[in-house]
């Protein structure tokens, strides 16, 4: 009797210890999230998350990109569980092109559009014909028309689409500006810093990554009211996703918000 005793008591500890040993392996199984960011700010906003989201059960893993491109195949293929780089007016023309099936899983903030100058202190300065270099990116030019048209130096058509405008729908333009488009965005500064042009314009992104202040070093910014919110993108379907969903709430927190303000001073603009 003693025997088949210690024989179940045996047993019982064999099956507590592997139901504890369960438990514990459950309890440090976190979900991973793969994200794909730009350098600046993005995967750094991301980084101050990431042990937040820790805390909730997420391994956040972030990839850093220095295009506007891979980003986007990247998610297409499967590689990146969301990506966290790009306005809305940008996702909209991808998904156009590349047929890509994509959904906004959050706005998270906005990188006000500046413009630059070794020439000259502001707009207004520019002279007849000035040379403004500007990038390729097809998306971007609306909004920096409207930059220039909110200044006063052009005019665009009426009922036109700002996002959408292109030099074409310049129908005023007295100082007969002359810009030039056939210049990949992460060259901008690069070719401001070598003193090209007589004004370059540069999204705060890359402004920030080559350690310009958008704030103090433009001569001219976007406004807060600026409609090209950069989101958190996701496959369709996935912007449900408890991951996904814990991910924005997070960036949305006020420990986050108030990290961006403090961070870059008003070159990053945090929305919800």
């Amino acid at each position: 009797m003693k025997k088949w005793l210690g024989i179940f008591i045996a047993s019982l500890l064999i099956v507590s210890l592997a139901a504890c040993g369960t438990k514990n392996s459950s309890s440090n199984s976190d979900t991973k999230l793969v994200v794909g960011a730009s350098n600046t700010p993005h995967a750094v906003i991301l980084e101050k998350a990431k042990p937040i989201l820790k805390k909730k059960g997420i391994d956040l893993q972030i990839v850093k990109y220095s295009d506007y491109v891979m980003p986007n195949k990247a998610l297409d293929s499967g590689e990146l569980d969301a990506n966290y780089f790009q306005h809305i007016p940008y996702l909209n023309l991808q998904m156009k092109e590349n047929g890509y099936k994509f959904a906004v899983a959050g706005k998270i903030h906005i990188e006000p559009m500046g413009v630059y100058s070794k020439k000259y202190k502001s707009l207004k300065d520019l002279p007849n014909g000035a040379k403004i270099i500007m990038s390729n990116s097809v998306s971007d030019h609306g909004r920096i028309l409207s930059l220039f048209e909110a200044n006063g130096l052009i005019k665009l058509k009426d009922g036109v689409d700002k996002t959408k405008a292109t030099l074409k729908d310049i129908v005023d333009n007295p100082k007969h500006l002359k810009f030039e488009y056939n210049y990949d965005p992460a060259l901008l500064t690069t070719l401001y810093k070598n003193g090209e042009g007589d004004a370059v314009v540069i999204n705060s992104n890359f402004a920030i990554d080559a350690g310009l202040n958008p704030l103090k070093d433009s001569i001219a910014i976007e406004g807060k009211e600026s409609p090209y919110v950069n989101v958190i993108a996701v496959r369709k379907g996935d912007e449900n996703k408890k991951a996904i969903k814990t991910l924005v709430d997070v960036l949305h927190s006020k420990e986050i918000q108030d990290f961006i303000l403090k961070e870059w001073k008003g070159a990053v603009v945090p929305v919800k």
